[in-house]
């Protein structure tokens, strides 16, 4: 087995709020990836006195503690208790009830001798590699079946479809949100690589139209993650020069990649 992880912010100057994670249990049996991108709020505050870093590290370490200590546990009861246990650790002191409380993306998988199991939550992407070249990729996209005007802004956003009925949804402080995961199980020799991807290295496919996501995952086998960040910097830059009409988000946003081939 190999893997590969690369995360970099999209600013030098402003800390990653990216979090990802390989976890190779002690027993040598399986292992986990683990990736969030956390979600930057908009002016105005939070009700948290932690950053968005801090609350990613949080939930990231114990998402990937969680998954390999608990492995007979669905992954959707790992992340209800990953979210519940980082609660736990700023409730005193801030108001998780705030609609912009620290949240994030949430992209989990699990393999052993027999199965690979899988979690996502929001924007981030989970690829799957076959033996035979078929790629299937693992998208919770509801985002994306919004209404553009639903999302002009990130203020909007917040107010009107973030953890809503008919909206989309994040790991912020309920856990309840585990049940709205996108999740699932294939046989293990079904896959033989696997790659995570926050929306930011995601971009190489869904803004920048390199190509699809069976040519993104070739392109990590054969080049490699740093190259596919590479490029999607190289594309971010070419953009915010040649830009003709506004886009949503960031110009240069924090892009996480872990790719996983197994034997």
């Amino acid at each position: 087995m190999s893997t590969e992880l690369v995360s970099e912010p999209g600013d030098p100057d402003r800390p990653n709020e990216d979090f990802a994670a390989v976890a190779l249990p002690a027993s040598g049996r399986g292992g986990a990836v683990v990736v969030l991108d956390g979600v930057t709020p908009p002016r105005g505050g939070t009700g948290c006195l932690h950053s968005v870093p801090w609350f990613t590290a949080r939930l990231g370490g114990a998402l990937t503690e969680l998954t390999v200590s608990l492995p007979d546990a669905p992954l959707t009861e790992v992340l209800s208790r990953a979210i519940t246990r980082t609660a736990e650790a700023h409730e005193r002191t801030c108001d998780l009830s705030h609609p912009r409380t620290p949240q994030a993306t949430v992209v989990v998988a699990r393999w052993d001798a027999e199965t690979v199991e899988y979690l996502v939550l929001s924007d981030s992407a989970l690829l799957l590699r076959s033996p035979d070249g078929l790629v299937t990729a693992v998208l919770d996209d509801r985002i994306s079946r919004l209404p553009a005007a639903s999302l002009a802004t990130d203020a909007i956003v917040d107010s009107t479809v973030r953890n809503k009925e008919g909206g989309f949804f994040t790991a912020a402080a309920d856990p309840a949100v585990a049940a709205r995961a996108v999740t699932g199980a294939v046989p293990r020799g079904r896959v033989r690589a696997l790659a995570a991807l926050t929306d930011g290295a995601a971009r190489w496919v869904e803004r920048f139209g390199e190509g699809d996501w069976e040519d993104c995952l070739r392109f990590l086998g054969k080049e490699g993650a740093q190259a596919l960040v590479n490029r999607v910097r190289e594309l971010e830059r070419a953009d915010e020069h040649e830009r003709v009409r506004p886009r949503r988000g960031k110009t240069h946003d924090d892009a996480s990649v872990v790719y996983v081939e197994l034997p």
